[in-house]
């Protein structure tokens, strides 16, 4: 009997070696599709100064959490195991109260909140500094569009939704809002800034509470009417890069996008130059008529 029970095992584990290497491979090739979506959970690093600075202080509060988390829940779940009563373990009531363990488990936090407060004071100052702009940019939100006033150079424009968005979106059209480049994210006029070069932006609205947001740049304001909001990007990488309004402000909310170009210096001063207003010549002073000599008596 024993002899039989032990060749069965044998083949059992014979079989299960056999099938091992095969769903190894099964298994690997099924993980690929599902972890490729992994990178996108995280917060993007985006382009600018500023986002890099917020994705580093989300990166380092992000590992002090996940320590914590692995250090606690840890010690709860090795507890739990290991003092079970089914091991014989004994509740300990003896300690109720000490002054010692409370001032632990108070003070340690405490640390770890103003540890983390530094770095987070330091990035919020960090954003709130508009020293040193080298351009200067005024944004005023409409329903629905945006008006760009480079106020150095005269160069004033707005900023619409792309025809070809605007007519995928009506209802009965007859497009396919999948043909459409960019759908209800492009617009009839981009935003133009050099690249490595910080600039301010000045954000009001002219009617209701808009929001001025694009990802890659890392930060979102507010546009209010009758009051100024500050912002400055520093772009470290050239490309065309998308937004929105972020803040609901009415029907056509959905179709106020947001395009920035982020060019070379060289490129956005012949932007500028081919954009700039055509200066006023004067006009033309009236001719005067020259009246004739009176005659003089003699």
């Amino acid at each position: 009997m024993a002899t039989n029970i032990s060749s069965s095992r044998g083949m059992r584990v014979r079989g299960l070696s056999r099938w091992r290497i095969p769903l190894g491979a099964s298994l690997l090739a099924l993980a690929g599709p599902a972890f490729a979506g992994w990178d996108k959970l995280n917060m993007t690093k985006g382009v600018t100064e500023l986002s890099a600075i917020i994705y580093n202080l989300h990166m380092l509060i992000l590992g002090v959490c996940t320590v914590i988390a692995v250090l606690v829940f840890g010690a709860m779940i090795y507890s739990l195991i290991r003092f079970r009563k089914s091991r014989g373990a004994v509740a300990d009531t003896s300690m109720v109260h000490s002054n010692k363990a409370e001032l632990i488990w108070t003070l340690i936090p405490v640390g770890i909140l103003v540890a983390m407060a530094i770095p987070a004071a330091k990035a919020l100052i960090r954003i709130e500094d508009m020293r040193n702009s080298e351009l200067t940019i005024k944004v005023t939100a409409y329903q629905w569009k945006w008006q760009y006033d480079y106020l150095d150079s005269g160069v004033n424009f707005f900023s619409t939704l792309a025809q070809s968005s605007n007519f995928a979106r009506e209802k009965d059209s007859g497009i396919d809002p999948n043909t459409v480049d960019h759908y209800l994210l492009e617009v009839d006029h981009h935003m133009v800034i050099p690249v490595d070069t910080k600039v301010r932006l000045l954000l009001t609205g002219n009617d209701v509470i808009h929001a001025w947001w694009v990802p890659a740049f890392g930060l979102k304001k507010d546009a209010i009417p009758g009051f100024i909001n500050e912002l400055w990007i520093k772009a470290n990488k050239t490309g065309t890069y998308r937004g929105q309004c972020a803040e609901l402000c009415g029907r056509d909310h959905g179709f106020m996008p947001i395009v920035v170009d982020v060019v070379s210096k060289e490129e956005f001063a012949r932007w500028l130059e081919a954009n700039r207003p055509a200066p006023e010549t004067p006009p033309a002073e009236p001719a005067t008529a020259v009246m004739p000599a009176s005659p003089t008596n003699s």
